[in-house]
């Protein structure tokens, strides 16, 4: 997978929101909000290609549960499928 050209996260009162620039994103008129997590994986991916196992280890290496252990990569694992899943059918990646 990869990330379209043309769209960038924007922090627009606080909320990381991913706004469609250039000609070729005119037609997007979907507004997509990102929490902490989805905005920190949006930024790690630019420009790359990347697997959901990719995304899956950047939440494993960013996050750990309170108890200062790491982050089961099984539950990382399904969270970046639920991204990438909402990413799809937005229309801001390419498979």
């Amino acid at each position: 997978m990869k990330a379209k050209k043309g769209f960038n996260i924007r922090n627009v009162c606080g909320q990381n929101i991913i706004v469609a620039e250039g000609k070729e994103n005119m037609d997007f008129s979907n507004i997509i909000s990102m929490n902490e997590s989805s905005a920190l994986l949006w930024n790690e991916i630019q420009g790359k290609e990347f697997t959901v196992e990719d995304l899956a280890q950047i939440l494993v290496d960013n996050y750990q549960i309170d108890d200062d252990t790491p982050l089961p990569f099984e539950q990382a694992l399904q969270d970046a499928r639920t991204v990438s899943d909402q990413w799809r059918e937005a229309g801001i990646i390419l498979d």
